[in-house]
């Protein structure tokens, strides 16, 4: 899924628990970067080269945007980065692992970490075998669920109406402070 839709479905689904029970601004905006995260984290190999080496903006670019096999050239230890961090921010076990020791640490969930399994678990089912299945089981293997990969058209409407449909329903049910 693209990085606009995670943010907008992790705010979302911060407003309905926000709605059970009161969060933060720190919480809600942690939740919505870490939705966000997994897809700029491992960008920045490639913006580290384009501003310290001789990389171009027009790599990066084309890079974020890349449909697979067209992916700009870039060098070997740039690859080697990006592409571990891309599978370290999409793995269940990594995730599951720094929830677990958040929560020794906290002795309860960590909320925002909410956001980043979200972003796990749609990714899953929203990259096909063709376009970037997501290796939802790093570092135990590399393989990927053969879902519907989030650029088709038809998924892309579907994605963005109901995320006109959620955030419309919680606009027409949230409840007024104040007297009339």
């Amino acid at each position: 899924m693209d990085i606009v839709a995670h943010t907008l479905w992790a705010a979302a689904g911060a407003t309905v628990i926000h709605r059970r029970r009161p969060l933060s601004r720190v919480t809600i905006i942690a939740t919505v970067v870490l939705a966000a995260l997994p897809d700029v984290l491992h960008l920045l190999p490639i913006a580290a080269w384009w501003i310290f080496a001789d990389g171009t903006f027009a790599a990066l670019r084309g890079y974020a945007v890349a449909i697979p096999g067209q992916e700009p050239g870039m060098p070997p230890i740039v690859q080697f980065f990006s592409h571990n961090l891309h599978c370290v921010m999409h793995s269940a076990p990594i995730a599951g692992f720094v929830t677990v020791v958040a929560w020794m640490v906290r002795r309860t969930l960590w909320l925002p970490l909410l956001g980043w399994w979200s972003h796990i678990v749609i990714d899953v089912f929203t990259h096909s075998a063709d376009y970037y299945a997501v290796p939802v089981l790093y570092p135990f293997t590399e393989r990927g669920f053969d879902g519907v990969a989030w650029i088709t058209p038809w998924f892309m409407a579907l994605n963005y109406t109901a995320l006109v449909a959620v955030g419309a329903w919680l606009l027409m049910t949230r409840k007024h402070s104040g007297g009339s």
